[in-house]
């Protein structure tokens, strides 16, 4: 019982119901790895009762907790000693705003909401007779910080997060693309697509298609690859979450590239002729994209470019930029120093070298500063490609522009692991437990935040995510978004089945969101498909968090006998609703059931394939059936191009805020891009996009396609109908 108490304490499950009404227990020894993880040591019977000991006394002398987190309607709960006196430091620097704890804000239970309010305004600024209510939840949005001094002399201090209650909303009903932008290949790419292509795609489709926005895959800094071990093409195992990889960018469009001259002109011409036939190879020759490729023909370039001297505004402009990124671009672009002398691996550094605060790093920063600069320079290249991007987008018309994708976690041997290991959880990887779709469970290889350190940092890392994220988006798609509430932990060497729940402090992760997102005024899209809590969907809609609705999976499972496809009127409205995602078969696939026969081709059914080909056809015949007696399928269910038309006629029938259509979709592109469940059996993440018989299109001959002409038509015919509820 002792551990179970100490381990509830800590946001640690020791069970979990994989189906409803099914309990299954957590083992013992997982319990005792997390709370390890977690800095607690339960190994016995006498380190438990220390530890709850410890856990009972930080708790009777502590005056504030870790961090506070204040929303409108929302104070937070506080036991403060009547007489407590309580400062605000606002994060502008203004002078502190003071209060006085009421009674009534003593006790465990007791909540600042319940204190009698007395607060004194005097032209907008709280005096000493303010009440601890009062205080905190006058004061605007921001990361501010408070003091508080008890009556018996104890002081303390703590972040104070002031947080919107809601996300911002789209004003306006949109529809948009949603492409994976390495496979979206232009007459101008070197061997996959780049943030030029990108601006290009948004231009277009935001003035010839009313397009409100393009959905992308991450575009985080990968783990770079090392002789005989490529880089991971995954865009959800990033070496950061907190920069973009310069690989996505448009070498062409820094403006040094065009002032080189001499051996360097020469070299760069023939790294152009050596990108036209990598791009060649792809588009024309059926070669996958091979991402190291090219990067190698692009950090040769950029070598080359940073030969030549900034101007003094571009010189400007780059160092507004070093001081607005600070540490962390200071840390990220050591690591890629460091790892290009090391490799990736910063467990078997020498020297110290794994530590990123000691003695023998700082030395580094200093022998490695020219080729960390190196590093801070491209990302500053990328960061201002991206601002394009969206500018392009913006002036094109587009309500939303960019809407960016943050991966769940990063890589355990990347940069961020490595300069923020206090608040990732070391020898622990997040997860999925077993369900009725995979009964082994998921282990997904990348290390949780820790949410004990990241509230002792007042969420720090997280804001500071969040804002690098949101610099040039109208929209973040997060996902598995229902990380922010709990996430499945698997501790080193044991079966993601031996794994447990971790709870987050749900009100401050979406509180930090919220602030971050109304400073950027960003929509903030939820990826909540597959095992979801309860009350969580129902929270995220509370807080303005949009929903992902694919149509596939909407049916009612509340009825007995097979779930039904949900009718429009039936869909919710606070959603980006689409036909599928890139984890799953393209629409064409799925309407001949061509995945089907992808996958026993891989062994990856579960079942024998006469049973599987049968299910998947009466599902997709329920679908047609709907889609018939709802008038939105003239062309007949024998016509697949009719067919791709009528499932996006459905989702615009929907009240969902955001309709996405999947790109290769629009050209009838038959191959997924990813395929959960294989590693080097399928292509994953290297294909382009291709018409219905696989041969690869550049965005030149996709704009130009009849068949997306003609989908595009019906969209932003039928788009335009209603503006958002």
């Amino acid at each position: 019982m002792g551990r179970a108490r100490l381990a509830e304490l800590h946001g640690v499950a020791t069970s979990y119901e994989p189906a409803p009404g099914r309990t299954v227990q957590v083992p013992e020894d997982t319990v005792v790895a997390v709370l390890a993880a977690l800095g607690v040591d339960a190994s016995t019977p006498e380190s438990v009762r220390e530890a709850l000991d410890r856990h009972e006394s930080r708790q009777r002398d502590q005056l504030l907790p870790p961090c506070v987190v204040v929303r409108p309607g929302k104070a937070p709960r506080l036991s403060l000693p009547e007489g407590t006196a309580l400062r605000v430091r606002p994060e502008d620097g203004a002078p502190h705003t003071r209060g006085r704890a009421a009674a009534g804000t003593r006790g465990a239970d007791s909540a600042l909401t319940e204190a009698r309010t007395e607060s004194v305004h005097r032209g907008g600024v709280l005096t000493e007779g303010t009440t601890a209510e009062g205080l905190l939840t006058a004061l605007p949005p921001g990361a501010h910080t408070l003091l508080a001094e008890a009556p018996d002399g104890r002081r303390a201090t703590a972040p104070l997060i002031v947080a919107p209650d809601r996300m911002p909303l789209s004003p306006v009903r949109s529809h948009g693309f949603l492409v994976q932008l390495y496979s979206l290949l232009s007459a101008r790419s070197w061997g996959m697509g780049d943030l030029g292509d990108l601006a290009d795609l948004a231009a277009w489709s935001g003035r010839a298609l009313g397009a409100g926005f393009v959905q992308i895959n991450p575009l985080h800094a990968a783990v770079p690859g090392t002789p005989g071990a490529p880089t991971d093409p995954s865009p959800y195992r990033p070496s950061s979450r907190r920069f973009p990889d310069p690989v996505h960018l448009r070498i062409e469009d820094v403006p040094e590239f065009v002032q080189l001259r001499g051996p360097a002109r020469e070299r760069a011409d023939q790294l152009l002729e050596a990108a036209t036939a990598l791009r060649t190879s792809v588009l024309r020759e059926g070669a996958l994209i091979d991402r190291d490729a090219v990067w190698a023909l692009k950090r040769e370039a950029l070598e080359l470019v940073r030969t030549v001297p900034l101007s003094p505004g571009r010189r400007a402009a780059y160092c507004d930029f070093l001081a607005e990124r600070g540490q962390a671009l200071e840390d990220h672009a050591l690591w890629c120093a460091l790892a290009e002398t090391h490799g990736p691996g910063w467990r078997t550094w020498p020297g110290g070298l794994a530590d990123p605060r000691s003695a023998a790093t700082a030395r580094a920063r200093t022998e490695h500063l020219d080729r960390a600069d190196f590093h801070c320079w491209l990302a500053w290249l990328t960061d201002t490609q991206l601002a394009a991007a969206q500018r392009a987008a913006l002036d094109a018309g587009m309500g939303i522009g960019l809407v960016h994708d943050l991966a769940v976690g990063v890589h355990p041997s990347g940069a961020d692991a490595w300069a923020l290991q206090d608040v990732f959880a070391s020898g622990m990887s997040i997860g999925a437990p077993p369900d009725a779709f995979n009964s082994r469970g998921q282990d997904w290889g990348l290390p949780p935040w820790r949410p004990d350190a990241l509230a002792a940092t007042g969420y720090a890392p997280y804001r500071d995510l969040l804002r690098g994220l949101l610099r040039h988006a109208g929209a973040l798609r997060i996902d598995h978004v229902m990380g922010l509430f709990r996430l499945w932990w698997v501790p080193e060497g044991r079966e993601p089945t031996e794994g447990c729940y971790v709870r987050y402090d749900a009100e401050a992760m979406l509180g930090v969101l919220a602030l971050e997102a109304h400073r950027a005024g960003t929509v903030v899209i939820g990826e909540d498909l597959g095992t979801v809590e309860p009350g969580v969907r129902e929270e995220l809609e509370r807080r303005g968090v949009l929903g992902t609705s694919v149509m596939w999976f909407e049916r009612n499972y509340n009825g007995a006998g097979a779930a039904r496809p949900l009718s429009p009127g039936e869909w919710r409205a606070d959603c980006l609703a689409t036909v599928t995602t890139h984890d799953l078969p393209s629409t064409a696939a799925r309407l001949t059931g061509d995945h089907v026969e992808l996958r026993h081709r891989l062994g990856l059914l579960t079942r024998p394939l006469a049973e599987e080909r049968a299910a998947d056809a009466v599902e997709v015949a329920e679908w047609l059936a709907l889609l018939g007696r709802l008038g939105l399928l003239p062309e007949g269910p024998g016509d697949e191009e009719g067919a791709v038309k009528a499932v996006h006629r459905f989702l615009l029938r929907t009240p969902a805020r955001m309709v996405g259509v999947w790109l290769p979709d629009a050209v009838g592109d038959r191959r997924p891009q990813n395929l959960p469940g294989t590693w080097d059996q399928y292509p994953n993440w290297r294909l382009p996009i291709a018409d219905a018989e696989g041969r690869p299109m550049s965005l030149e001959e996709l704009v130009a396609s009849p068949r997306l002409r003609a989908l595009m038509a019906e969209v932003a015919r039928l788009a335009p109908r209603q503006s958002a509820p």
